[in-house]
């Protein structure tokens, strides 16, 4: 079986033990214009009614800005499933978002590195 700090829904030896899709209702569009890159922050505002473990471990990890890749990996979700969870919390005014502010400096390695690194632990 998993271990402790896994809950009940990762087992060693299976993985995942519900399908990504399921976590996100069966959705695969996100309502909320996110690419990986996208900076989002909790806002404050406590989500009203359930929204499901994922989601509050996603809005956990958005205390500090944080980038829908680094979300994904920490989640060990898909980034489509990932971008869905966190267009919930946009939609109920938890969390917000900020386009990549990169487009002045497309190169900067700084950046580079957080996403490959990102890309990394996705893998």
């Amino acid at each position: 079986m998993g271990a402790p700090h896994d809950g009940p829904w990762l087992d060693d030896a299976a993985g995942r033990l519900i399908r990504p899709y399921t976590v996100s209702g069966g959705r695969t569009r996100p309502t909320a214009q996110l690419d990986l890159l996208s900076q989002v922050r909790t806002t404050g505002t406590v989500p009203s009614g359930y929204l499901g473990p994922e989601h509050a471990l996603a809005l956990g990890l958005c205390e500090a800005p944080t980038s829908v890749a680094e979300i994904a990996a920490q989640l060990k979700l898909p980034a489509v499933v990932t971008k869905v969870i966190l267009s919930d919390l946009v939609d109920c005014g938890a969390i917000t978002t900020r386009a990549p502010d990169f487009y002045h400096n497309p190169t900067d390695r700084s950046l580079l590195e957080a996403v490959l690194d990102g890309l990394r632990r996705q893998l």
